[in-house]
C-alpha cells in the first residue's frame, strides 16, 4: 500500500494577492483526507488587515466587509494554521499542497510579519516536510501534455471532483484527491516514501524553473529569473 491510500493533508489558502511575500491570508483550510475521502477538516477566515482588492475578492468571493465583521486576527489565524501543519509535520504526515511553494512561502511571510515563530522554528529548525504538491508531480510525470496546469485542468485530467474552485477547503480535499490520482495512475510515484518523494519534487521543481528560466529568456526577457526553490522561498530581510 503506498502512501496514498495513508493520511494526507490537504492544505489551501486563499488570499489577497499573487505574490506570496506580500499578499495576505483571508482564508485556510486543512482537511484530513484517507483513500481519497475526507475524515477531518479545520477551516479559517482571517481578517487581513488590509484592503482585499476586487480582483481577489472576485476569485474566492470574501468581501473586505466579511472579512472585518467574522475574521479573526491574521496573527492569529497564521499562528493557528502554522501550528496544525507542524503537528502533522513532527509525525511524518504529508501535508498536500498544490503549488506548494505560493501557499507556504505565503504562511511563512504572514508568521514573520506578525514576528511568531517561522515554521522552521517549530520543527526545531529543518525544512518543512514532507510536502506533496501535486503541480510539481503532474509537470513531471506528464510533462509535455499540453493545456493549462491550473488545478481546475489537473483535476480534470484525473477525474477529480472541483465543484467550487478557489474555496479553500474544495481546493485543499481537491488536492490531496489529486495526490492520490496522480499516484495511482503513475505507480513509480506511488512507490516512493514521502521522504524520497519530497526530495524529488526538489529537483523537479529546480529542473522546471530553469527550463522556464531559458524559454523566457530565449523569448526575448533576458532579464528574466524564475525561483526554482521549493517548497518553500527564501524571504527578504523585511516581509512588507
Amino acid at each position: 500500500m503506498g502512501w496514498h491510500q495513508e493520511l494526507l493533508i490537504g492544505f489551501d489558502l486563499e488570499t489577497t494577492g499573487t505574490d506570496p511575500r506580500e499578499a495576505r491570508i483571508v482564508t485556510g483550510a486543512v482537511i484530513e483526507v484517507r483513500a481519497g475521502q475526507p475524515i477531518g477538516h479545520r477551516e479559517w477566515l482571517a481578517d487581513p488587515g488590509v484592503e482585499i482588492p476586487a480582483d481577489a475578492v472576485a476569485v474566492h468571493g470574501i468581501s473586505n466587509e466579511r472579512a472585518a465583521a467574522e475574521g479573526r486576527p491574521a496573527d492569529q489565524v497564521a499562528d493557528a494554521i502554522a501550528d496544525v501543519l507542524a503537528t502533522y509535520w513532527k509525525t511524518g504526515v504529508p501535508v498536500v499542497a498544490y503549488n506548494a511553494a505560493f501557499d507556504l512561502t505565503l504562511l511563512s511571510a504572514e508568521l514573520r510579519r506578525h514576528g511568531l515563530p517561522s515554521l522552521r522554528d517549530r520543527l526545531g529548525g529543518v525544512d518543512p516536510a514532507p510536502v506533496v504538491d501535486p503541480y510539481t508531480i503532474d509537470r513531471s510525470v506528464d510533462r509535455y501534455r499540453r493545456g493549462k496546469r491550473n488545478l481546475e485542468a489537473v483535476c480534470r485530467e484525473y477525474g477529480v471532483p472541483l465543484d467550487a474552485a478557489h474555496n479553500a477547503s474544495a481546493d485543499a480535499l481537491a488536492a490531496a484527491r489529486l495526490a492520490h490520482a496522480i499516484a495511482d495512475r503513475h505507480p513509480k510515484i506511488a512507490s516512493l516514501g514521502p521522504a524520497e518523494l519530497h526530495r524529488r519534487q526538489i529537483e523537479w521543481y529546480a529542473e522546471w524553473a530553469a527550463d522556464f528560466q531559458s524559454f523566457l529568456r530565449r523569448k526575448g526577457e533576458t532579464d528574466a529569473v524564475v525561483d526554482g526553490t521549493w517548497p518553500l522561498r527564501e524571504l527578504a530581510d523585511e516581509t512588507v
